[in-house]
């Protein structure tokens, strides 16, 4: 198994958003409903995005070629407890250090951007549920994260971190960088078809491991 990520999309800069007081959300009404699915082309923005998907391809194309019993997932925002989350890699843990340290968190380009995160244990799940599936769904890459129904902005979890620190987080503000996504929420439906997976927790009831 291979843990590739959603950056793999790019930029999706061909989306259109509307924005409310705290995140972007799209105005098709496909992907508000669902997400991102595995039939968005694949777009290259950064030299991570590039390694990811590269690599993910030569597990597609080696098992596909020999038979191997191989799949990727493509990844959003993972969470969990005592995760050492840092700028580009655990995002949502990095924001709470930086907090707890009185330290101010760089935002790169604004703070309404919208992820779906999921929770590791389910993560696990996925990888075992795949495991045991592996003869159906072998040669195939699959999205994996939190879906529609645990999302979270940038400015919300700031919010939230605020409340808990009893005061605003500062912030220093950079550019858009390569490759940045306003909006990205995994449509896992192809993946929850084929092994049953069910995540257990969602944002609401896991706000304290934030």
């Amino acid at each position: 198994m291979f843990t590739s990520t959603n950056k793999v999309y790019g930029s999706l800069e061909d989306l259109k958003f509307v924005q409310n007081e705290t995140r972007y959300n799209p105005l098709g009404e496909n992907i508000l409903a669902h997400g991102i699915s595995e039939k968005r082309h694949l777009d290259f923005h950064s030299p991570y995005d590039c390694s990811k998907g590269a690599a993910h391809q030569f597990v597609i194309d080696y098992a596909r070629t020999y038979n191997l019993p191989a799949v990727v997932f493509r990844m959003s925002c993972i969470y969990s407890p005592h995760q050492y989350g840092n700028e580009d890699q655990g995002w949502l843990a990095h924001f709470a250090i930086r907090a707890m340290e009185d330290k101010p968190i760089n935002i790169y380009g604004e703070v309404k951007q919208v992820r779906d995160i999921l929770f590791v244990e389910d993560l696990v799940d996925a990888f075992l549920l795949a495991q045991q599936h592996m003869p159906e769904i072998i040669v195939q890459a699959f999205n994996i994260g939190g879906g529609v129904h645990n999302t979270v902005s940038l400015l919300e979890l700031l919010q939230l971190i605020g409340e808990y620190k009893g005061e605003e987080v500062p912030l220093f503000f950079g550019d858009w960088r390569p490759g940045d996504q306003h909006y990205y929420v995994s449509d896992t439906r192809k993946f929850r078809k084929a092994t049953r997976w069910q995540k257990a927790m969602v944002l609401t009831r896991r706000r304290n491991s934030l």
